[in-house]
C-alpha cells in the first residue's frame, strides 16, 4: 500500500504519456520529410545490409470498437485487390532505389487485416516483396492474424511463402467484455486458429491481450490468462487499453462508466503479470512476456533488446521500411511517414513516387535521448558508459541529467557509478520517467494513461 501511495502522489495515476515506440513520438513529426529526402535515406542503405520490412494492410471485415488504429471497414475485397496493387507499386518504387545485396531481417504484415488478402493476392504480394529484396537465412516473417479471418488455405499460402511466426489478438475472452468492445472472438475459435496455424509448421506465435477495458476485474482477467496459456504461445503483448474517444471516434461506442479506475487498471496489470512469471515466462520490458527460449528473452539476456513500432523487438536492423498508407520508417538519419489517408498514399504511388507526408531528420540531441529512453524502456537501467563511450556526452553532463531525473521521482530511482536503475516497485513510472529525458513539449490529451 505504500507503494500505491507514493506511485499515487507522484502522478502515475493521472497521467498520460507516450508509449515511446520512437523518439521524438509521431506528434512531433513535421512536412520537412520529403519523397526525395525518403528516397536518399533509402539509396544510402549499404548492398550487403539487413533491413526490416512492414507491410501495413489497413482494411478489416469488422470495425472493432475498442481498435484505435488507422483500419477501414470493407464487405468485398474488391478495395483489398486495388490496395495489394498499390503495395506492388510501392515496392517496385523501393526496389529502385534499394541497392543490391540487401536482405530482410524482419518481414511483420500488420494491419488492420492482412488476412483479408485472398489465398491469391497473399502470393502475389510476397512474390513483389522478395522480388526487392530476400529474406536473410536467420530471418522472421510475420503476419498479424484475425481467428475469425483466416482459413486452412490462407495459412498454406502463408507457410509456403515462408512464414515463421504468426501473431492473434486475444484482447479478453469474456463474452460481456468481447460485446461491449465490439470484438466477438470465442476461446474455441482462437484455439482452432492455433491449432491450424502449427499444423502449417509455424512454431512461433506472439498474441496480444488487454488490461483496463470495461467491465473487466482480476477474477475475468485471470480467467482469460489462463484460457492464453493454455495456448502456449511463445510471446505475450500485455497492452494497456488506451480509451481516446476524441481521437477514435469508434470508441465513443464503449460506455466510459463501465472502464476500470487507473487504481483498478494497474491492478489488473498486476493480476495478469503474476500468471506469466507463475507460468515460467520472462518479463520483457514494460509489457511483454516470453518463453525463455524465443528471441525476445535471448536479446533481453544479451542486452540486445530494442523498441520499436511494434512494441519490443530482438530485431538490430539499423533500417525499417513501412510500406502502405501511414506506415512509418526508420533509419539512421531519422523516421519518415507514408500518407496515412488510403487515397491520398494510392495517388501519390500511382505517380510513381514515395507517398512520405511528414516525419523527422535527427538533430541535436535526438539520438541520445532516444538511446536513453529506449534504455529505460527495454532494460530499467542506463549504462553511463555506453552513453558516454556512444555519444562523446561529458560525464558531468549526464550525471547531471540522471540527478534531475532522480529529484523528480524522490526516492523512486538508484543512481550509481554504473548509471540510473529503475528498481521493480518504481517500473510502472518507467513511461514517466522516460517523459523527463524528453526534450519535446507534449500535450497529455494526446496520449494514453501512463498505467
Amino acid at each position: 500500500m505504500e507503494t500505491k501511495t507514493q506511485l499515487a502522489k507522484l502522478g502515475l495515476f493521472d497521467a498520460k504519456v507516450p508509449r515511446y515506440t520512437s523518439y521524438p513520438t509521431a506528434p512531433h513529426f513535421k512536412n520537412d520529410v520529403t519523397p526525395d529526402l525518403f528516397g536518399d535515406w533509402i539509396g544510402a542503405v549499404k548492398g550487403d545490409s539487413k533491413i526490416s520490412l512492414y507491410i501495413h494492410v489497413p482494411f478489416c471485415r469488422r470495425l472493432c470498437w475498442f481498435c484505435a488504429c488507422r483500419t477501414q471497414g470493407t464487405a468485398s475485397a474488391s478495395p483489398v485487390a486495388a490496395y495489394v496493387e498499390t503495395l506492388k507499386q510501392e515496392l517496385a518504387i523501393l526496389k529502385s532505389h534499394l541497392a543490391d545485396g540487401v536482405t530482410l531481417s524482419r518481414l511483420h504484415w500488420g494491419g488492420g487485416t492482412p488476412t483479408l488478402l485472398e489465398p491469391a493476392m497473399m502470393d502475389d504480394l510476397a512474390g513483389a516483396i522478395f522480388d526487392v529484396a530476400p529474406m536473410a537465412d536467420d530471418g522472421e516473417f510475420s503476419v498479424e492474424i484475425d481467428p475469425n479471418e483466416v482459413d486452412d488455405e490462407r495459412l498454406a499460402v502463408l507457410a509456403r511463402n515462408g512464414m515463421n511466426r504468426a501473431s492473434i489478438g486475444v484482447q479478453d475472452f469474456d463474452d460481456e467484455i468481447q460485446k461491449t468492445i465490439g470484438r466477438i472472438q470465442g476461446y474455441d475459435i482462437t484455439r482452432d486458429a492455433v491449432d491450424m496455424i502449427r499444423s502449417h509448421g509455424v512454431k512461433s506465435l506472439n498474441a496480444d491481450i488487454l488490461f483496463g477495458l470495461p467491465h473487466q476485474t482480476q477474477e475475468r482477467i485471470t480467467e482469460s490468462v489462463q484460457k492464453l496459456l493454455s495456448l502456449s504461445p511463445d510471446r505475450v503483448a500485455l497492452y494497456g487499453y488506451a480509451h481516446v474517444p476524441w481521437m477514435a471516434k469508434r470508441q465513443q461506442m464503449i460506455p466510459s462508466d463501465t472502464l476500470p479506475t487507473p487504481q483498478e487498471r494497474l491492478d489488473l496489470f498486476e493480476t495478469a503479470r503474476k500468471l506469466f512469471l507463475w507460468d515460467n515466462y520472462d518479463e520483457i520490458g514494460i509489457d511483454h512476456f516470453a518463453t525463455k527460449e524465443d528471441g525476445l528473452s535471448v536479446s533481453l539476456r544479451n542486452g540486445t533488446l530494442r523498441r520499436n513500432f511494434q512494441g519490443y523487438t530482438d530485431d538490430t536492423a539499423d533500417v525499417l521500411i513501412g510500406v502502405g498508407a501511414s506506415s512509418i520508417s526508420r533509419f539512421p538519419q531519422g523516421y519518415a511517414q507514408n500518407n496515412p489517408a488510403t487515397s491520398g498514399h494510392t495517388g501519390a504511388i500511382r505517380d510513381g513516387k514515395f507517398s512520405t507526408s511528414r516525419g523527422h531528420a535527427f538533430k541535436g540531441e535526438d539520438k541520445l535521448r532516444s538511446r536513453l529512453i529506449e534504455a529505460l524502456m527495454c532494460d530499467f537501467r542506463i549504462n553511463a558508459q555506453e552513453i558516454i563511450d556512444t555519444f562523446g556526452i561529458a560525464e558531468a553532463k549526464l550525471a547531471a541529467m540522471f540527478t534531475s531525473v532522480s529529484e523528480q521521482f524522490p526516492d523512486m530511482l538508484q543512481i550509481t557509478e554504473d548509471g540510473l536503475f529503475v528498481p521493480l516497485e518504481a517500473r510502472p513510472l518507467t513511461r514517466m520517467i522516460a517523459r523527463a529525458f524528453d526534450a519535446y513539449g507534449m500535450d497529455q490529451a494526446g496520449h494514453s494513461s501512463a498505467i
